[in-house]
């Protein structure tokens, strides 16, 4: 595993590189997809399946400003100066996952979206921090919501974090919020962290409101009202001591 997210790091280096205004989303796919496989592993994006949708056709997805996650790559979606734009990525590499996450600006964004972009990835070192024993499921959850609001943003409620080992999705879920004095929430069971658990943590913050569509593709998220919204995600490893981050170079 973390020879697998060695390779995702690699992956987005080499997109963080490529961003720039007139660089399109299927150009960063490509790029990502040839780390991927240069280094001997495939992409776990690529055709990941949907119940009711086609499966996923990229090695990425690319989720430009009020698009929160599961953007297509397009060659017809070109970044702009002043776009934000979320990059995941994962792979297979012998018989084991790394999956990652970082939202970007393209060119010159105003403080107040860089200030959203520092606070998401701060909230996911704040869970990362938060992911040592004798801590559990809820804590972490809880962790990162109160850091979040406290911050005036929102977290997405829908989607979460995941175990993650030699499937892409994996128990337990990870969410960014709890309801304050649950124990569950929606079959989110509230499991106490062991060591030698992984799991990949994925704040989701949103400018404004946290209410979410899905877009007629089967695929993409986005914010209702518009909202611009940031992703940063790493896979991590529990231990008896501090939680180490799987997925850097």
């Amino acid at each position: 595993m973390r020879e697998a997210g060695r390779i995702v790091a690699r992956a987005h280096q080499a997109m963080r590189e490529a961003i720039r205004p007139g660089v399109s989303t299927a150009e960063l796919d490509r790029i990502a997809e040839t780390v991927i496989r240069d280094h001997g592993a495939t992409p776990a994006f690529l055709n990941y399946p949907k119940l009711n949708a086609p499966n996923f056709p990229a090695s990425i997805t690319a989720s430009i400003n009020d698009e929160l996650v599961h953007g297509i790559p397009s060659p017809n979606r070109i970044l702009k100066d002043g776009d934000i734009i979320s990059l995941d990525t994962g792979c297979h590499y012998q018989g084991f996952v790394g999956d990652a996450a970082f939202t970007a600006a393209v060119g010159d964004v105003p403080a107040a979206v860089r200030r959203l972009l520092d606070v998401t990835e701060r909230a996911l070192y704040v869970g990362i921090e938060a992911s040592a024993l004798p801590n559990d499921v809820r804590g972490v959850a809880l962790a990162i919501q109160t850091f979040v609001e406290r911050q005036g943003y929102s977290v997405a409620r829908e989607y979460t974090g995941h175990g993650v080992g030699r499937a892409m999705h994996e128990d337990p879920q990870v969410p960014n919020w709890w309801p304050r004095g649950s124990k569950r929430r929606r079959g989110w069971e509230n499991v106490p962290l062991q060591v030698g658990m992984t799991y990949a943590l994925e704040p989701m913050v949103i400018a404004g409101r946290n209410d979410l569509r899905e877009l007629a593709d089967g695929w993409t998220v986005v914010t209702t009202d518009g909202s611009l919204c940031a992703h940063f995600e790493h896979t991590i490893a529990i231990t008896d001591g501090q939680p180490v981050i799987l997925t850097l170079p």
